[in-house]
């Protein structure tokens, strides 16, 4: 019997997905509910089981476009398993005797021959010590490199690194853009046309939150299990916020405003064909543990391609971390329909004016992008504000973002 594999339906207005990558090849036996290919839709990355076990048939090739529903390979019901392979216990005995009786005898002048490959000469390697070479192909006897191949790679305009993709050619390598690419390039866009953005900056003192890591971060890893990274402490420091500017956590509807009173927190996070935004649902309700473990959870998923459209589907306000990658300073982009991006930095130790002194300390910058057509100026100064205060001083996370003392004296 010959069943089909389709496309199953990532989640709801996805029409149309490509095929990413065949995980099996046509003629080869798949097991059932075994993993076929990766489709990508304009959300997520997503795998395709098979129903059946059989041989397999693919009909479409990497990187073509079909629609939800549409057949892209079938299985041959009817084929039968291959035989399972054996043990490797019986079989090494086995393997032993006849690596040994094919294996020749060593020939010296093989060794010499491996020895002068990619060697340079005397006069060649001090061109190549002078130049700052670290390698150039061999074409003397054996592969040895002379003098002569240093003087024609430096004529070709020898890069110094040896794994640059620039070698002096003028090849052009075209790729079709994936689904997800594509669909991210179209809402990046139509942010920019459609929302009033606008982007409002401060900086934060981390020092506390630095102190606390390594006063209790071996402790809290060993606890829980996960490492207290900077995340928790901005999710918990910018739920408070929210709290305070509900129209930060808003978003327009039409001719209306809809405000939530939950903070769905997205979370950007780079995957290997993009970024991604998972999000941590009712995030004010979560500990630093748990919020860091179920960043550590998404990040593994979005590596592997595990994620699932539900994990990336809504959202209230996202917080994207550019610092990780060395960034200084940036303005995000709005995730719409979202009307507010925090944008974290890289953290550096610069020279402050501390109560008239000069201080070094742990800085780092921080922008939050807005929609102008729902926040206000004062409003997003004002909640950057409090997410600054929240981190500079993380004991007011445990009062509701109040200090302390006015808890303690009842104000």
């Amino acid at each position: 019997m010959i069943a089909d594999i389709k496309v199953p339906s990532p989640g709801e207005s996805i029409s149309e997905v490509q095929i990413a990558r065949w995980l099996k090849k046509d003629g080869e036996y798949v097991q059932k509910d075994e993993e076929v290919c990766e489709i990508d839709s304009d959300k997520a990355t997503l795998t395709v089981t098979s129903e059946n076990a059989g041989a397999i048939k693919t009909l479409v090739k990497e990187g073509d476009t079909v629609k939800v529903g549409g057949i892209i390979a079938k299985v041959d019901t009817d084929a039968k398993a291959p035989a399972a392979a054996p043990k490797a216990a019986e079989a090494k005995p086995k393997e032993e005797k006849v690596a040994a009786a094919a294996a020749p005898a060593p020939v010296k002048v093989e060794a010499e021959a491996s020895y002068a490959k990619g060697t340079p000469s005397p006069a060649a390697k001090k061109m190549m010590a002078e130049g700052n070479i670290p390698s150039v192909n061999g074409t003397g006897k054996g592969g040895r490199v002379t003098k002569s191949d240093v003087v024609s790679a430096m004529a070709k305009g020898f890069s110094v690194e040896s794994n640059s993709p620039f070698q002096g050619s003028r090849d052009d390598d075209r790729q079709k853009m994936t689904t997800l690419r594509k669909k991210l390039s179209q809402r990046l866009v139509a942010v920019k046309n459609q929302t009033a953005m606008l982007t409002t900056f401060n900086e934060v003192d981390m020092s506390a939150i630095l102190a606390l890591r390594d006063k209790y971060g071996k402790k809290f890893e060993e606890k829980y299990g996960v490492r207290l990274g900077f995340m928790s402490f901005f999710t918990k420091a910018v739920t408070e916020a929210l709290a305070a500017f509900p129209a930060v956590n808003a978003m327009i509807d039409g001719e209306e405003i809809i405000y939530h009173n939950y903070a769905d927190i997205a979370v950007a996070v780079s995957a290997p064909k993009g970024l991604v935004v998972p999000v941590l649902r009712n995030a004010e309700m979560m500990s630093l543990a748990q919020i860091e473990a179920k960043i550590k959870e998404l990040a593994l998923k979005a590596r592997d391609n595990k994620l699932t459209v539900e994990e990336m589907t809504g959202g209230t306000f996202t917080i994207t971390n550019g610092g990780v990658f060395g960034s200084l300073m940036s303005t995000p982009i709005i995730n719409p329909p979202q009307s507010a991006i925090l944008g974290m930095h890289n953290v550096v130790e610069r020279p402050v004016a501390v109560k008239g002194k000069v201080e070094i300390h742990s800085m780092m910058y921080v922008a939050l992008s807005y929609d102008h057509r729902i926040i206000d100026g004062r409003e997003s100064v004002s909640f950057l504000v409090k997410v600054k205060q929240g981190l500079e001083d993380p004991t007011r996370l445990l009062f509701g973002s109040k200090d302390p003392a006015e808890v303690l004296l009842g104000l």
